[in-house]
């Protein structure tokens, strides 16, 4: 059966969701209204009950949302229960702050290993994660089940880890490189986190604003 078209934009929105009632759960909230929700996340009610429609609508007329189901639903959508296997590669400033200060598992992956190609990093333990030599990365990656690598080489080599995850059998890569990557003639799904980018909206926001 064909999966319904879902636009990139509620997708994007997904996380946000995600993470709202996330908090509302923290804060002992049971039970919210569209108007409620949509008032914390600057969304008018018809855009919530529309972006929830699209994965068959979770709601109750004249109840609202219960907040735990409706979180564990986003949850499921997102993926957090599947237990996704992941690896970092490069063990860089970026990729150690990421090992060290970003957690995972509450976000249904499992970091596995991190490869580097510097001799002095091979062999060692960042926050418990065993950092391994990048020319065991794509056995590891087949012989461990592997989805998802997050890449934070330097610029040179990322084009290179790529084709190796590749032909390792990844699936998806979370790239960290401000490279702009190809998957060739592969279906892996690559999510490119862009600093520079985000930093020049920024930057075009405050250019362009009343008070400028």
């Amino acid at each position: 059966m064909k999966k319904p078209y879902i636009s990139k934009n509620v997708i994007q929105r997904m996380p946000r969701y995600l993470r709202t009632l996330t908090e509302l759960q923290k804060e002992g909230i049971h039970r919210i209204s569209s108007g409620e929700l949509g008032a914390r996340m600057r969304l008018t009610p018809s855009q919530i009950r529309q972006d929830f429609a699209c994965f068959g609508g979770f709601g109750q007329q004249g109840y609202g949302y219960n907040v735990k189901t409706l979180r564990d639903e986003v949850a499921s959508i997102l993926g957090v229960n599947r237990g996704f296997q992941m690896v970092l590669v490069g063990t860089g400033k970026i990729g150690q702050s990421l090992l060290e200060n970003f957690d995972f598992e509450s976000y249904g992956f499992k970091l596995r290993a991190a490869f580097d190609i510097r001799h002095d990093l091979i062999g060692e333990n960042i926050c418990g994660v065993p950092v391994l030599d990048c020319s065991e990365m794509e056995d590891f990656i087949r012989s461990n089940g592997i989805h998802v690598a997050v890449l934070s080489t330097n610029r040179a080599g990322a084009q290179r880890a790529v084709d190796t995850l590749i032909a390792g059998g990844i699936r998806a890569i979370w790239n960290f490189t401000e490279c702009e990557l190809s998957p060739g003639d592969s279906d892996v799904i690559i999510e490119s986190i862009h600093f520079s980018e985000s930093l020049l909206r920024l930057g075009y926001h405050l250019s362009n604003s009343a008070s400028a």
